[in-house]
């Protein structure tokens, strides 16, 4: 008998990715129902913002390249971490990874909207006032911009791969020789800091909630008591 590929990954992570292909067959298939505008996560005072999208937001994709490199990292890596921390541990981390790069997310878009038109809301602002083009067009993004996908709490899962098992050496595509977790984790924050700060141009990926799932991943895990391993998994 044909042995399940889903047979050795562990139960949450499972879970996990059959709720994310649903969620992305639903979104494609299904375009009355509008998931994207209703299930991504919106700026807090924006008008498409709802209470349950801090979390329906983690399920949701935009390509399917966006979904196939999440779920795909979170198998790898992922599978791991939850047989470190446990079933009910892990899905804390997971959705406290999540909610925390959502947070740093919407933090800097407060930040970026203050910048623009010297208030956190749109709705405070004089509507007499002159605005430049560009204050119109960052405050237009923020508002109408969703955010969404698992790469924050995907994230949460690299930075503890590599947290937990810091020498274990990954193949990287484009790079020849086999390269440590904690380097490739490393690496991958100086470009998302890079890329976040950068702003470049057409550039749509939230890279600051990239930086949040991690961070939040690390704090959670000193929190924990966990310890950094020199072992390789």
């Amino acid at each position: 008998m044909m042995q399940s590929p889903l047979a050795n990954i562990p139960p949450v992570i499972k879970n996990l990715l059959i709720i994310n292909i649903i969620f992305f067959i639903a979104t494609y298939t299904l375009p009355g129902l509008e998931l994207t505008a209703r299930l991504s996560a919106f700026y807090p005072l924006a008008p498409l913002f709802k209470a349950w999208q801090p979390i329906t937001y983690m399920f949701m994709h935009g390509s399917l390249g966006h979904i196939f490199f999440n779920m795909l990292a979170l198998v790898m890596f992922g599978s791991t971490i939850e047989r470190v921390l446990g079933l009910k541990r892990f899905v804390e981390f997971y959705f406290i990874t999540g909610l925390g790069a959502l947070a740093l997310h919407m933090a800097v878009q407060a930040i970026e909207l203050h910048a623009a038109i010297g208030s956190f809301s749109i709705a405070n602002v004089d509507p007499t006032a002159m605005l430049s083009q560009d204050a119109v067009q960052t405050a237009t993004d923020i508002y109408r911009t969703p955010i969404l996908g698992a790469s924050g709490a995907v994230f949460g899962v690299l930075l503890a791969f590599a947290y937990l098992f810091p020498n274990t050496e990954l193949l990287i595509l484009f790079i020849p020789v086999p390269v440590k977790a904690k380097y490739v984790v490393a690496g991958y924050m100086a470009i998302e800091l890079f890329s976040g700060f950068g702003r470049f141009q057409n550039d749509s990926v939230a890279h600051f909630a990239h930086i949040g799932g991690a961070l939040f991943g690390f704090i959670l895990l000193k929190i924990w008591g966990y310890r950094s391993s020199n072992n390789m998994y």
